[in-house]
């Protein structure tokens, strides 16, 4: 059965060509152009993936997205047109899973859907022992990373990052949501000690500069690389 897309844009040219894009590759797709209609429509039936464009006519995205968030746990790709970092950061914050700015290519949308779906099936099983993406393995009771077949030496806190960061693959998670949950409440603003792990953590696991696996989303946070998904249009 083909997976159901809620689209919620309010330029019909964007909402025209990324229906019919989505179309072609087998998905159900649902377009509404507002955030009230967007609201009822997930309500009545439940979504795979919600495309949220942030620039409604009616109801700002970012009160859509929290609202969705109080009742439903379907995945959420934000739409932004200004690129604004702050933008990004709230809507992150407030419960969306990615984001994408406009003008983005169709690669790089769905790559993001494929991620966003992976999500969505694997969310009853959030407490996997071993994680993997890619050649990278990560035996979580062990306490033991492998890259390719080698072991990695992490200290706890780069184990903890990379853990998280495993645990949500192909997503970008903020600066805020990594602090809190790998540091604590009191060292969510502490961003610069984010950056020296994150660079320790490069040290230890790139292999190839040019292609990383943890990247560095500007002003929002990182995102570790699931190569099931990379296409040029994400470097």
């Amino acid at each position: 059965m083909a997976e159901r897309l809620l689209i919620v844009e309010d330029d019909r040219s964007v909402a025209r060509v990324v229906s019919a894009a989505l179309k072609a590759r087998g998905y159900t797709v649902e377009l509404v152009a507002s955030g009230s209609a967007a609201l009822a429509a997930a309500k009545r039936e439940t979504p795979a993936v919600v495309l949220l464009d942030l620039g409604l006519p009616d109801i700002d995205g970012l009160d859509v997205c929290r609202e969705l968030r109080t009742w439903s746990t379907v995945p959420i790709i934000v739409v932004t047109a200004d690129g604004a970092d702050s933008r990004k950061v709230r809507a992150l914050d407030d419960g969306a899973d990615d984001y994408i700015t406009k003008p983005f290519s169709m690669p790089e949308l769905l790559a993001r859907i494929r991620v966003a779906l992976r999500h969505r099936k694997a969310a009853g099983v959030v407490d996997r022992t071993v994680l993997e993406v890619g050649d990278l393995r990560i035996d979580v009771a062990q306490h033991r990373v492998t890259v390719a077949g080698e072991e990695v030496d992490l200290r706890p806190k780069e184990f903890a990052l990379l853990t998280l960061l495993a645990r949500h693959a192909g997503r970008v998670l903020t600066h805020r949501a990594i602090l809190e949950q790998v540091w604590g409440p009191d060292a969510e603003r502490d961003t610069q000690h984010l950056r020296v792990y994150a660079a320790m953590l490069r040290k230890k696991l790139e292999d190839d500069p040019a292609h990383p696996r943890l990247v560095t989303e500007p002003g929002v946070g990182y995102r570790l690389v699931d190569p099931d998904d990379t296409t040029t249009a994400w470097e």
